[in-house]
């Protein structure tokens, strides 16, 4: 295949500020976790598929397979759809106590 770039599991971008290692980032209508800290400025890749540990609304429980999305005003993974982009799937069963802020996603590689 002349044609063949990637596997398309990750993306390589010139952030517009500093990002974390494990930062969530949406690009327009993609969505994936930074692979390393990225200064502003600078090239990074983020990982578009795969299960990941991210920041979830508390007081509120998850069942495997529940849909997740991306809630860019709070910057947290959501149950909610409405406002709310489609990141993917939940990994792991999590309950609704306040202190449960971590939820595991499985990420669909667009958004």
């Amino acid at each position: 295949m002349k044609n063949y770039i990637s596997t398309g599991d990750r993306l390589s971008f010139t952030s517009g500020a500093d990002i974390a290692s494990g930062d969530a980032v949406q690009l327009g209508a993609l969505f994936g976790v930074a692979t390393g800290d990225i200064a502003t400025g600078a090239e990074g890749t983020i990982k578009l598929t795969g299960v990941f540990d991210l920041a979830k609304a508390p007081s509120q429980s998850w069942a495997i397979g529940a849909k997740v999305y991306w809630d860019a005003t709070n910057w947290r993974a959501t149950t909610t759809a409405s406002g709310n982009t489609l990141i993917g799937a939940a990994a792991l069963a999590v309950g609704g106590g306040a202190s449960e802020t971590i939820g595991r996603v499985r990420l669909n590689g667009t958004v």
